[in-house]
């Protein structure tokens, strides 16, 4: 029987570790949420009445109403049991509002892909445009996307494109910036040979910089699209009509914490799997020495 090598030991004991953290942290939940005997007594009118309105037994729950891991488990299989369906504007699966979140996060993020790169590109080989254009970089890059759903509104007058245009403005800066750094720090070495075998510009500029600035600008893209997929569900949340940060809106109006923790997780897990993505794309363009 083969022996495991030290980073598959390493990986093994890693997720030893965090199969041990979950499991601590259900028992923790599961304590924190046992049934309390005689709880009513102890609640005020409004907080009996609270607990009625989420659908619970004010006699048998905790004053705090959290979720069991038993009511977990039931939303997260109803949801994931029939994810698609349509049943009205405030009543969808949670595939159709994620499928609105991605569109809405992939069209922003390829528009500012569009703009940021080049321009990046420019920026990086010109020292003039540089300093030219970095006082409008440096006052712009600080405000938050969400201070431009205002304006976008009242220009575009349409919701989902006004989001689409808050994940546009997000994600051009660390692209813009990381393009131009990536691009800045070719090694010289690499342009003289270029400049020596009379490389023509475009030629350099896609078999040259582009290879030796890949990771950098695929780091950009990267921390952009971690800026998108946190934006997308704050302005969802302001916009409203589809998309998972309305989802989880329209779910806490409607009193029902269960399906909002699923929304969270399904957030995180969402966000994790777009991560990797740029991750494992990172790896393929960067080159060991």
């Amino acid at each position: 029987m083969a022996k495991l090598t030290l980073p598959s030991r390493r990986n093994l004991q890693s997720a030893a570790l965090s199969l041990l953290l979950l499991l601590g942290l259900l028992a923790i939940w599961h304590v924190a949420t046992l049934p309390e005997a005689g709880v009513a007594a102890k609640l005020t009118p409004d907080q009996i009445e609270y607990q009625k309105l989420l659908g619970k037994d004010p006699g048998e729950t905790k004053a705090g109403g959290f979720p069991t891991l038993g009511q977990m488990g039931e939303a997260m299989v109803r949801h994931l049991s029939e994810p698609f369906y349509d049943n009205g504007p405030n009543d969808r699966g949670i595939g159709i509002q994620l499928g609105h979140s991605l569109m809405r996060v992939a069209l922003g993020f390829a528009l500012a892909a569009l703009l940021a790169v080049p321009l990046g590109f420019v920026i990086g080989m010109s020292p003039l445009i540089y300093r030219a254009l970095d006082p409008f970089i440096q006052l712009l890059k600080p405000i938050s996307p969400l201070a431009w759903m205002p304006i976008a509104l009242y220009t575009i007058k349409d919701s989902s494109i006004s989001g689409i245009f808050v994940i546009f403005i997000c994600s051009v800066w660390p692209m813009l910036i990381n393009t131009a750094f990536g691009v800045a720090n070719v090694r010289r070495e690499w342009l003289n040979v270029a400049r020596t075998l009379e490389v023509r510009p475009l030629r350099k500029a896609f078999e040259v910089i582009l290879p030796a600035a890949a990771p950098t600008i695929l780091t950009g893209m990267r921390i952009s699209m971690s800026i998108a997929w946190l934006v997308i569900v704050a302005a969802e949340m302001l916009v409203g009509g589809t998309g998972i940060g309305y989802f989880v809106w329209n779910e806490w109006n409607n009193l029902s914490l269960p399906n909002v923790i699923f929304a969270i997780l399904m957030i995180g897990f969402v966000g994790m799997l777009l991560d990797l993505m740029f991750s494992r794309l990172q790896k393929l363009v960067t080159y060991a020495e």
